[in-house]
Order: C-alpha cells, then sequence, then structure tokens
C-alpha cells in the first residue's frame, strides 16, 4: 500500500478509535491527528473539511462493519437462523458497555451527530440501511431454507431488529451493564421462533 495511503487509513483508523470513545464533539482533530501520528498538513491534503472527514470516517466505519458481517452470513455450512443469532452473539460481545473499540460508531454518533451534519446524518442512514438491507435479506433466507419463519414484511421485522439492538447498545452504556443486550437477544430469540 502505498505511504500517502497509509496515512489517509491512520487518520481513519485512529479517528474511528478516538471518536468511538469519546464522541464527535469532544475530539478534536488535533488529537485524532496525535493518535495517527501525522502532521497537521496531511489532514487538510486528504479532506476538505471535518464533516468530510466525518463521511470518510463513517464510510469507512461501514464498510468494515458490513465486511464483517458478509463474513459470517456467507458461512453456508450453517442455517440463516444460525448465522444470525452469531451475529447478535457477536454484537453482543462486542458492542456492550465500555470498549467497543471503534465498533459503534452508529450508536455513538448516531443521536449526536444526526442534527449538527447533514452529510454525516446522510452517511449514518446510508450504513444503517444497508445493515437492515442484509438482516432483511437473511430473514428472506431463513424462510426458505426452512430455520426461520416467513414475515410478510421482511424489511419491517429487520428495521424493528436493528433498532432494539441499537436501543440495547445505548441502555448498556447508560447503565453500565449488559441486561439490555442480553434482553435484546431473549426477545431477537423469540421473536425468531427459536426460544
Amino acid at each position: 500500500m502505498p505511504a500517502a495511503v497509509d496515512t489517509r487509513r491512520s487518520i481513519l483508523d485512529a479517528a474511528q478509535r478516538t471518536v468511538a470513545h469519546k464522541g464527535w464533539a469532544a475530539v478534536g482533530l488535533n488529537e485524532v491527528l496525535g493518535v495517527a501520528g501525522v502532521p497537521k498538513g496531511s489532514f487538510y491534503h486528504w479532506f476538505g473539511s471535518k464533516d468530510a472527514f466525518g463521511v470518510a470516517m463513517l464510510q469507512s466505519y461501514f464498510t468494515g462493519y458490513l465486511a464483517d458481517m458478509d463474513d459470517i452470513f456467507a458461512r453456508t455450512d450453517r442455517t440463516v437462523a444460525t448465522r444470525l443469532v452469531e451475529y447478535w452473539r457477536g454484537w453482543r460481545e462486542t458492542q456492550s458497555v465500555n470498549d467497543c473499540e471503534g465498533r459503534c460508531l452508529a450508536v455513538k454518533l448516531g443521536a449526536e451527530v444526526a442534527d449538527l451534519s447533514e452529510p454525516m446524518r446522510h452517511a449514518l442512514e446510508e450504513g444503517t440501511g444497508a445493515i437492515i438491507d442484509r438482516l432483511a435479506a437473511m430473514l428472506d433466507a431463513g424462510a426458505v431454507d426452512g430455520s426461520l419463519p416467513a414475515f410478510a414484511d421482511v424489511r419491517a421485522v429487520a428495521r424493528s431488529l436493528y433498532g432494539l439492538w441499537v436501543g440495547a447498545s445505548v441502555l448498556a452504556k447508560i447503565h453500565r451493564d449488559v441486561t439490555p443486550m442480553d434482553d435484546a437477544l431473549a426477545h431477537t430469540l423469540q421473536l425468531l421462533r427459536l426460544a
């Protein structure tokens, strides 16, 4: 990978880690560049503004997140229901309570930036929409392989499940307790008729 691309990647990776812990408003560009070990001039070479930087950070985050989802969902040696449960269990393990290591930017930034930056809100909308699309496709596939019930509106079920898990993630952070995540998993299994 060329050094210039490494620099951009270093900035985005540092931003994901830092912003996931502190939030968007609390993190200055100098802090991100310090964590990345990159001089300030490099930032403006890659990003025209803090908003453009935020959009790139979110797009990078969702690219990785969706690739992880695709890896789980592509495991055809398991039923669709098993793959979906694996996804939800992974969410519970990696996105609850204190330290989500840059994996929960949609949860962390959703409410914070939605009213502050239309470009970042749009990036969040696109990214979360892609997650919901994948969940809906899996629900359809589960009805075909017989591991899940057939739902009349898989998109509505996928939206509801995603909303349930985002809400559970927020409550787990507020209460510093994984019980909301456990409740979300139990409700998900009931809804999918797996419990």
